[in-house]
This record gives C-alpha cells, structure tokens and sequence, in this order.
C-alpha cells in the first residue's frame, strides 16, 4: 500500500479559523475582489495541511447581543445557505484575521464568504454523490489533533469553541465536513497531478545554476513552549516570560535542547525533543518562520509570543528540495494496519489495536509477531516495517502520530484513509539524501505546487457545474 501523504489535506482547524481551499469564481456580475479585499481572499485560499501545526486561536472576545437575521441567501443546488451560516464564518474569519478582514468593507467581506460556503456546499454534495463517509471514530480522532495541535486539552477546546457560540454539535459537523472535503480531493485532486522526469531534471538544475528562483526550503523548528493561562495577570505573565527567557539562555549555552523540552515544555511535542517536523515553510506559523529567519541551524529564537504562550525555537533543518548537500531527520517506523469495511468497524478496529497495544506493552505479545499475523498491508512479511522514512512520506494522520512518539513509543491506534493503524517508532537519525532521494525530494516539492494548481482548476469545475440560485444578500 502506498502511504504518501496528500497535499491537499485540510487542517480541522477551520472550524476555528478562516475557512481552507479554495475561492471559487462568481457567476454573479461585478464581484470581482477589489485590491483591499486580496488580503483575505488569499487568507480564505490558503490551504491548510492536517497534520500541520495551526494557528493557535484567540482568547474568545466578548459574546455579541446582536443576532443577524435569519433568512436563505442562497440555494447550491436546491440546499439552502443561510444568513447566519455566512455571518458565523465572517466572524471567525474576522476574529483570526483583523488586519486583514477590516481593510475589506463589509458587504465585500460577506460576498467573498458566500462564495466560499457555495464551493465547500457544491464540494459535499459531490461527496455524497461518490458516498465518501467519515465515521465518528476519524472525527473524534481530529478533535483530539486540533486540541493537541493547539496546547489544549479536549475539555478546553471545547470551552473555547462554545465560547466562540459553536455548539459541540456544530463544531463536529464542522469537522466532519472539513475530514470529508478531504477525502474528496485526494480522489479527485490527486490523480490529475503527473510530474516527469524531464521536469525533475530540469528543477534540479535551476536550483544548481539560480538557487534564488527555487521553492521555499523545507525546515524544521523545535520548540519549547511556556503555556501562558488564558486569564493570566501581568505578573503571571512577567514571570513566565522569565522562565522563558531563562531556557532560552541556557539553550543557547549549550544545554541539550531536546533534554530542556522534555523537561519544561508545556507543548505535547516534548516527548520528541520539541521537534515539530521537517515541513516546508509555508506550512509553519508564520510567528515561527519569522523569528527564525535569520537564525542558523542549530540557532535558537525566542522566546516569541503567541496566544497560547512564549516559545523558544530552535532551528534543526534548513533543507532546499532536491539539494546536494540536504541532511533531514529520518524515522524508522513499523505499523499494523487493520483494514475497515462491513465485516469490521473502525471501532471494532480501533478495540483490536487497543488490545495489540495492551499486549505488546505487557510482554505477552510480539509487535513484528502481531503484525505478520493481523497486518494488512504489504509490510505485514516484514513484521510491518516500513524502513526509514522522510518527512511527509506518509498520509498526515499517520505521520502527525508519528512525530510524536519517542524512540521504543507505541501510538494510540491512528485511523486514516487506508484503515486503522498500531505504529511503533523504532529510532531516529539526521541522513545526507542519496541523489535518489534528493530528485524524490524534488519531485514532491514540484508535486506540491502543482497540486495546489490543481485543486484551484478543479474547485472551479465543481463550482461551475453546481446550479446556484442567489436570493436576498447576506446582511451583518
């Protein structure tokens, strides 16, 4: 079974933040975004990868006594998009942009969202139509991510959901919908893609002759994170500045930063030294990329504020695709992949692999023995060894587990795509790229652009075909 990742995964974190994908062609006249409002349509374009770190939200602001009225807007389809359905997503949109979204008037702000809800309605309707499902296992799964992903517990996100006046209900449709529009890209989206040898060959050499006309380098940043309360007091905060400020100091000592995150970060990453993994850059917080901009490898920042706290960074890779010299962190991995379908449900699934994990950890079983024995997949001979991999070989839901173990580590069991997963991390090493590996690293990034081409010429076909029918427009 073939485990490379898609591109085009979204964060789940859109039910929290500026809608994912992306902006789809108005059939209506004169709605052509104007200078000010590019700002935020290239926000609403941007997609967002799982498995990437998110933006961290906001403390919620202060509940509105204002309710928009409640009338259609539009049908996608004969399916009705409501008033409020536009002014719940133009108050997200404003509350993680407000630079942004307040150099765009209003009604502009409101066509460029309706728009977006029409693309998303049109995209799950074609989901139905293929009868792409996710189950409540996968959105469980993804709650817990956002969650991690955002230094929260499950509770206090959803504390802060229902502060941001989603209910529980909402916010999991929300997630649902997001992990469905997923799936529907990989299938539709992904097949389109081909990238030759001939266009390798010619990146490679680009990149040797005009490295300033490359891609954006990869790289991966460590972190150790001082949680700030969300209703903290000057002084709290002064004095968690301090300790932040203090590890910084004795990071850049020479202490072991990896020892340090395990130690006194309060971020879930610590189990890994704080390593967020091997990403290109356009897919880390953009607080992240620039503090480190002009920090070495090795280098460490900070520490930065963000709004979950203080984060001291420390630069680990700098990698250009497909360079000569290109060292990245490898994982040797090994998995159990249990397959789901009417004769076995995710959670019955999920419930098996719990139990491998159970036995395993007891001594009473072999994680190689049970793979051979259970596994399907390919690798299942091989005790379920997958080798050693590269950052974002494997689909996200995979690798976000997988970045996360320690060496000897056993992961909760993990659904993607493919099934139900048990994975081990067996070790970790920084490796110079064999000239194989180096033109695989190229063709990714090559392959990553041009799926974004992709999905863009794809979202407007289905945007085109959708029968839309615009009634009164949307009013804050």
């Amino acid at each position: 079974m073939n485990y490379v990742r898609s591109t085009l995964t979204l964060a789940v974190v859109a039910a929290l933040a500026a809608a994912s994908g992306a902006q789809a062609q108005s059939s209506r006249p004169n709605t052509a975004p104007s200078t000010a409002s590019r700002g935020i349509t290239d926000i609403m374009r941007a997609p967002q990868r799982f498995g990437a770190v998110p933006p961290v939200p906001r403390a919620p602001a202060a509940p509105t006594t204002q309710r928009a009225a409640e009338y259609i807007v539009a049908l996608v389809n004969s399916e009705p998009i409501t008033n409020s359905d536009v002014q719940q997503r133009v108050a997200r949109i404003i509350e993680q942009n407000p630079a942004e979204a307040g150099k765009i008037p209003r009604p502009e702000l409101n066509s460029l969202v309706l728009e977006r809800l029409i693309g998303e309605r049109a995209q799950l309707q074609v989901a139905k139509e293929q009868n792409i499902k996710v189950d409540d296992v996968a959105v469980d799964q993804a709650e817990q991510t956002v969650a991690r992903q955002n230094q929260l517990t499950v509770e206090e996100l959803r504390k802060r959901v229902a502060a941001e006046g989603l209910t529980q209900v909402e916010f999991r449709r929300d997630l649902r919908n997001q992990l469905l529009l997923t799936r529907l890209r990989e299938r539709e989206v992904e097949p389109r893609v081909k990238i030759s040898d001939l266009e390798v060959e010619q990146f490679l050499r680009d990149q040797r002759t005009s490295p300033n006309a490359a891609l954006a380098p990869d790289i991966n940043i460590a972190q150790i994170m001082v949680a700030v309360p969300e209703r903290a007091t000057d002084a709290q905060v002064a004095t968690l500045q301090q300790k932040a400020q203090g590890i910084a100091q004795r990071a850049r000592s020479g202490e072991d930063f990896a020892k340090l995150a395990a130690e006194l970060s309060d971020s879930p990453d610590k189990a890994n030294g704080g390593a967020l993994g091997l990403r290109n850059a356009e897919r880390y917080p953009p607080l992240f990329v620039e503090a480190t901009a002009s920090t070495p490898v090795n280098g460490v920042a900070g520490p930065v504020r963000s709004g979950a706290g203080f984060h001291v960074l420390k630069v680990l890779a700098k990698v250009q695709a497909g360079a000569a010299d290109a060292t990245v962190t490898q994982t040797q991995v090994r998995h159990i992949l249990l397959r789901t379908d009417a004769r076995l449900s995710t959670e019955q699934a999920v419930a098996r692999l719990a139990d491998f994990k159970r036995r395993i950890q007891g001594g009473t079983a072999d994680f190689a023995g049970l793979a051979r024995d259970n596994s399907q997949d390919a690798s299942a001979k091989d005790g379920g060894e997958l080798g050693w991999s590269n950052a974002g070989q494997f689909v996200p839901e995979f690798e976000e587990a997988m970045n996360r173990l320690a060496p000897g580590q056993i992961s909760d069991p993990v659904v993607s795509r493919f099934g139900v997963h048990l994975i081990q991390v067996e070790g970790r090493r920084e490796n110079k790229l064999t000239p194989a590996e180096q033109r695989e690293a190229a063709r990714n990034a090559l392959r990553e652009k041009r799926l974004d081409e992709a999905f863009d010429t794809w979202s407007q076909e289905v945007r085109a075909r959708a029968f839309v029918e615009f009634r009164d427009p949307p009013q804050s």
